[in-house]
């Protein structure tokens, strides 16, 4: 895999509180290095969408996060929020709570009225793995994929664990046939780190650390 081709899979980021001027180096960067997206907190997609204009980066950004613990409401304002302000990708958390108590019903009900106010529009769903057993991993895919979503991710970055090429091989063998895709995410800092995932089934990583990465 080439650096250019490795940061095709690299969605920059920065979920952490930031200052506009750290915004403005992370798009500048993601623009240098030819990164899929930048990923920011809600409050910074009207910025980054001015900074982006005119490149191929997409602007992310989250909701429900990071404990997915919003009502259905809640994060179906945020994603027509977020989409009014600029947001080309939308990544999702599920309720931490429905997955523990396997109530894939609802988690599935939620990430299709997410999907609708997406509106075509790339939506990865955050699975925060950390917290669930192999089966429960596999039961939040199928319920994605049921619902339409585009991607399943690993992690939101703020939980007790990130990605492993476990997770990431199981999520990928479950939704791939389905036609979706896998985005690992929390913990890949190096380019070792990032060949691994995509090596396991990721297609895109997650990371605050894709400069290093790509000079790896």
């Amino acid at each position: 895999m080439t650096t250019q081709q490795l940061a095709k899979t690299i969605d920059h980021t920065l979920l952490k509180p930031a200052k506009n001027s750290q915004i403005e180096t992370l798009c500048q960067e993601a623009i240098q290095h030819g990164f899929a997206s930048v990923c920011v907190n809600p409050q910074h997609i009207k910025l980054a969408a001015k900074l982006l204009e005119g490149s191929d980066v997409e602007v992310c950004t989250v909701v429900g996060f990071p404990l997915g613990e919003n009502t259905t409401a809640t994060k179906v304002f945020e994603t027509k929020n977020a989409i009014k302000l600029g947001a080309t990708e939308i990544d999702m958390v599920i309720s931490q709570s429905w997955a523990k108590s396997n109530s894939w019903k609802k988690v599935e009900k939620e990430v299709s009225a997410v999907v609708k106010a997406a509106k075509g529009l790339t939506v990865k769903v955050i699975l925060e793995t950390c917290n669930l057993t192999p089966k429960q991993i596999e039961n939040a895919c199928i319920a994605c994929v049921n619902a339409g979503a585009t991607f399943v991710k690993t992690s939101t970055g703020f939980g007790t664990g990130g990605a492993t090429l476990h997770d990431v091989a199981l999520m990928a063998q479950t939704v791939k046939p389905h036609g979706l895709q896998v985005k690992a995410s929390g913990g890949v800092r190096t380019h070792d780190d990032a060949i691994a995932m995509i090596q396991a089934g990721a297609d895109r990583i997650g990371t605050s650390g894709g400069v290093t990465i790509c000079k790896g």
